[in-house]
């Protein structure tokens, strides 16, 4: 399984789907992986994606659902968009390829 590491809230936190929250987060945003994985980084999502995507990824990470669904509400939820966004791009980056997208030289991470 693939993983992503970013700071996010307050900590350095992993990131990871395995293929039931795969299922779970299709059932959840009602489309496909590929699908999603090619809409966001253009732009096309709504808000409720970011923060799924993110809570999600959290859980496969090995963060308990509860303190999951707390984190993405304050901390994805709650942000300016560019934050959840720059981290949930990164996250359907390492589903898409396996690698998370490269940071940009001056580009802050994705926390609160």
């Amino acid at each position: 399984m693939n993983t992503h590491v970013a700071f996010f809230g307050d900590a350095e936190r992993t990131f990871a789907f395995t293929p039931e929250l795969i299922i779970e987060l299709e059932r959840k945003i009602g489309m496909g992986v590929g699908s999603l994985c090619l809409r966001v980084p253009e732009g096309h999502f709504k808000h409720a994606d970011l923060v799924e995507i993110i809570r999600l990824a959290l859980i496969g990470g090995g963060t308990t659902p509860q303190e999951a669904a707390a984190l993405a509400e304050t901390y994805a939820a709650k942000r300016p968009l560019n934050e959840p966004y720059a981290l949930a791009t990164a996250i359907l980056q390492m589903i898409w390829s396996g690698t998370p997208a490269p940071k940009l030289e001056g580009e802050e991470s994705a926390n609160g």
